[in-house]
């Protein structure tokens, strides 16, 4: 029996989810190191607002290009974590309020993206069906 027309496509959307996103992140990673597209001031080198803009554009990067994405992906969803908890639960309980919604979403979506890899379409399912294709040429021992 055949998959649903729908599950068939999960897979390219997980990929389509993971590029999204990650492209979405390394905005804000761009803007806070280099104010751009958004003029955010730069902060000080190895600062924790620098450290969080290199995060933010490094693992945008790798997320894109679904390059080592599962350790990307979880480091991000550590660094929204933090995030939350250090920039916005103390203004308030309610994210809405406290202007949450964005951490706590990025963080998830990362999260789940770490367990669940990076989809078809990323450089790490090319490096691993090489591995692969590579293992099937091998001559038997």
């Amino acid at each position: 029996m055949t998959e649903p027309f729908p599950a068939r496509l999960a897979p390219h959307v997980l990929s389509l989810l993971r590029i999204v996103t990650a492209l979405l992140f390394l905005e804000h990673g761009l803007s806070r190191l280099f104010g751009w597209p958004s003029p955010i001031p730069t902060p000080p080198l190895f600062t924790m607002y620098w450290f969080a803009g290199a995060i933010e554009l490094a693992g945008g990067v790798l997320l894109t290009l679904g390059l080592f994405s599962r350790a990307a992906a979880l480091i991000m969803s550590g660094e929204m974590a933090f995030a939350y908890f250090l920039s916005h639960a103390p203004h308030g309980f309610f994210p809405i309020l406290n202007r949450g919604d964005g951490a706590i979403l990025y963080c998830f979506v990362f999260f789940y993206i770490a367990f669940a890899g990076p989809g078809p379409w990323s450089l790490d399912a090319v490096m691993i069906s090489a591995r692969g294709s590579r293992g099937a040429m091998q001559p038997a021992a």
